[in-house]
């Protein structure tokens, strides 16, 4: 756009918020070529489940113009973003709200770029969109959601909180249970094979408790 005012070519449409080339033809303008980022399926969606799931708060950080990131985030419901990032720079960003933020936070970074693997392995949890993103990426996440539907995000927490859970229930069920046959055998109440037979029983019933995570859905999230 510079470029053809500098040439005496005005009135030029404003197309600041896409990145777009302008034509001329004998010194007169005949149009423009705009492309603009989409904002990806379900990203509403998406922002809006982790706000209920307790996320306190949801920040875009961006290598776009102004003008590109103030759409995509206002079309995501996100309400903080910084535009104009380099790769150190969205490192430095991760730092920064790492020092600011207060004790027992953790910072979750989603990316799928081969420039997102620094700040992918350097946030508290590293979340990597798409199975075919670069090794890089892939490398340094956490986790590895295999499309790139943002709406697994929420469905990826409920889950990770609904094995948690199980893993709870076993170690409490195990322990309880051998400790009580421990106490028992103690007291001369319980033999040897009856303890033996508990402690296989238990480990069976572990392990049926703990197969209930790999019928885990998503969508269905295990929201009980």
């Amino acid at each position: 756009m510079a470029f053809l005012r500098q040439a005496g070519i005005g009135a030029l449409p404003d197309t600041s918020s896409n990145s777009s080339v302008y034509l001329a033809v004998d010194s007169r303008y005949a149009g423009f070529i705009s492309a603009f980022d989409k904002l990806k399926d379900g990203a509403p969606e998406a922002v809006a489940g982790l706000k209920k799931l307790g996320v306190k708060k949801v920040i875009m950080l961006s290598g776009d113009r102004e003008e590109t990131a103030a759409r995509i985030a206002a079309e995501a419901g996100i309400n903080e973003y910084v535009a104009g990032l380099l790769p150190e720079d969205k490192l430095a960003m991760v730092e920064s709200l790492k020092a600011s933020m207060p004790d027992g936070s953790s910072l979750a970074f989603v990316g799928d770029g081969m420039n997102d693997a620094p700040v992918l392995a350097r946030a508290d949890l590293g979340i990597a969109m798409g199975g075919l993103g670069s090794d890089a990426a892939l490398e340094a996440s956490d986790i590895v959601i295999m499309d790139d539907k943002l709406s697994r995000l929420p469905d990826a927490i409920r889950i990770a909180a609904f094995t948690r859970g199980v893993v709870v229930q076993n170690i409490v069920f195990t322990l309880g249970i051998k400790a009580g046959f421990l106490a028992l055998g103690a007291l001369g109440m319980a033999s040897m094979w009856e303890a033996v037979i508990a402690d296989v029983g238990v480990a069976l019933l572990a392990v049926l408790n703990a197969a209930r995570v790999s019928r885990a859905k998503y969508g269905e999230a295990l929201k009980g």
